[in-house]
């Protein structure tokens, strides 16, 4: 009896990478190797998925629906809009200033930020509570899609450990095919075991709740990753300690959004 089809969450997004970022359409040809950045590559869109393996995506990745609603100045209030799943948040939540990371577990430059950026970002702007920081799911591919399902079934206190073992280990478990005895030797390392990971495939509720999350995305305005909100303002590339320090000066300095100025 064939698995319950789950509806899409994560279909591709018809839209070419942006700069210093992963995009959302990769090439057909596409194959796992390691960037510049120190990071696996993503598994092509045009792989199929073997059969038995769950679905999150639908039957394949899709072009994006035209005439999709995309908020043209997002407020911080329709950033913050209430989710039907927990914020993913560190820091003071009274900080000054809230940066949003909206990151996909395949993506290279998502890895190369946390693993060169985030400790001098945590140590600096976090943990000074300068900064409260929110990690926000849009997987790109089938591939992420399942690992982000097992990466929100994890322990609160345990997901940014998670997040860190499956971006740390990119190469062992991104391939063009879903592939997910790798995937769950990620998640055990943080004391999942197979039939949590296995039921947590296919929790229905998890998979719509990470779908409106994504969909939130998108009428924000994320297009790839990793992508980074401000305040209200928008960064579309991966940022370095320098501009984060930059941005979160005038944020500070403007109520909590960076100026036009400090656009990279």
């Amino acid at each position: 009896m064939p698995l319950i089809r789950v509806l899409a969450f994560c279909t591709a997004i018809a839209v070419a990478a942006v700069a210093s970022g992963c995009g959302a359409t990769l090439p057909q040809t596409a194959s796992i190797t390691n960037d510049a950045s120190g990071g696996a590559a993503y598994p092509s869109i045009a792989s199929e998925q073997p059969e038995g393996v769950p679905r999150p995506f639908g039957v394949s990745d899709e072009p994006a629906k035209t005439g999709r609603e995309v908020i043209a100045n997002p407020t911080v209030a329709d950033i913050m809009a209430p989710s039907p799943l927990p914020e993913m948040s560190w820091g003071n939540a009274n900080a000054p200033v809230t940066i949003v990371e909206y990151a996909s577990l395949t993506c290279p430059h998502c890895r190369n930020f946390h693993l060169t950026v985030y400790p001098d970002f945590k140590r600096r702007f976090i943990d000074t509570g300068k900064v409260r920081y929110i990690l926000r799911e849009f997987p790109i591919g089938k591939t992420s899609g399942n690992a982000t399902i097992a990466l929100r079934c994890a322990p609160p206190d345990k997901y940014l450990d998670l997040y860190g073992k499956f971006m740390e280990q990119q190469a062992s478990w991104v391939s063009q095919e879903v592939r997910l005895d790798p995937i769950y030797a990620v998640a055990r390392q943080v004391g999942m075991t197979r039939p949590q990971f296995d039921a947590c495939l296919q929790n229905q509720g998890m998979i719509e709740n990470l779908k409106w999350v994504k969909d939130r995305g998108r009428k924000l305005g994320i297009v790839g990753t990793p992508n980074f909100f401000i305040g209200s303002k928008l960064i579309k590339k991966e940022l370095t300690i320098v501009e984060i320090a930059d941005y979160v000066q005038q944020a500070e300095q403007h109520g909590g959004t960076p100026t036009a100025a400090a656009s990279p």
